[in-house]
């Protein structure tokens, strides 16, 4: 029987790769297994993947992770069984930011997200930031009406932290998708997240990391996590997922 020890776990509020991101990807880092250590630029698809990886790789090296490209950009690469057996080998993986919904469009239910979620039970380190970190949970919050970014609607996400939704850049406009995102989403977790910081999954616990907080949100009760401090009231991840 497969033994389960799943892996360090990151939900980036944004603003990845940049100084005040160190002890989130530390920490990611040193909890590596060994295998190939991947950048997922799937978010980046529309808006230079090519920059985005660059950007991870260059930063990562200070940490002693040399990084390389995984790249799926659109459903077929997604379910490329190639793909997916390099994904499986895989011993940490960060999925950047970009576009909201593109991520789980094009990894829900697929050969390389299984691959890369087997890979996370089995002890490798996942991270997401931003649409990356969004994807992560139960529901992405994409924009709803044009042109007010502040309006959102949920599409299905990866489902890897159950009946939640990441709220990136908490501090600096996250904080206003709270209205809509409670309204299509009643009974939900909405999970805040301050940019440069994030809510970590290791050895059985959440802890906020980074210079800035993380805040959950449920119903009427809303707590705020500074840096250091382990968060309560957000689900553990799922070790089975809904869809296998």
């Amino acid at each position: 029987m497969l033994r389960i020890v799943e892996g360090a776990l990151a939900l980036v509020g944004g603003d990845e790769f940049n100084p005040g991101n160190e002890e989130q990807d530390r920490l990611l880092a040193a909890a590596a297994k060994p295998g190939p250590a991947f950048v997922i630029p799937t978010a980046a698809a529309r808006q230079g993947p090519e920059q985005a990886v660059a950007h991870a790789t260059a930063w990562f090296k200070q940490f002693g992770l040399e990084l390389r490209e995984l790249p799926v950009l659109k459903r077929t690469d997604a379910n490329s069984k190639e793909l997916a057996a390099l994904a499986r080998t895989g011993g940490f993986f960060y999925m950047v930011g970009g576009d909201p919904g593109l991520v789980a469009q094009v990894l829900r239910s697929s050969r390389v997200w299984n691959a890369i979620f087997d890979a996370w039970r089995e002890g490798s380190s996942l991270a997401g930031s931003s649409a990356g970190a969004m994807a992560l949970g139960s529901h992405s919050l994409i924009r709803a009406t044009w042109p007010n970014r502040f309006n959102r609607r949920p599409t299905d996400a990866l489902g890897l932290v159950p009946e939640t939704a990441v709220l990136p850049h908490f501090e600096t406009f996250g904080h206003r998708w709270v209205e809509s995102a409670e309204r299509e989403l009643p009974g939900s977790t909405l999970l805040g997240v301050d940019e440069r910081s994030a809510a970590v999954w290791t050895n059985g616990e959440w802890r906020a990391m980074g210079p800035g907080a993380v805040t959950v949100i449920k119903s009427t009760k809303t707590d705020t996590f500074p840096s250091g401090s382990l968060v309560g009231g957000l689900a553990a991840p799922l070790r089975i997922l809904p869809d296998r």
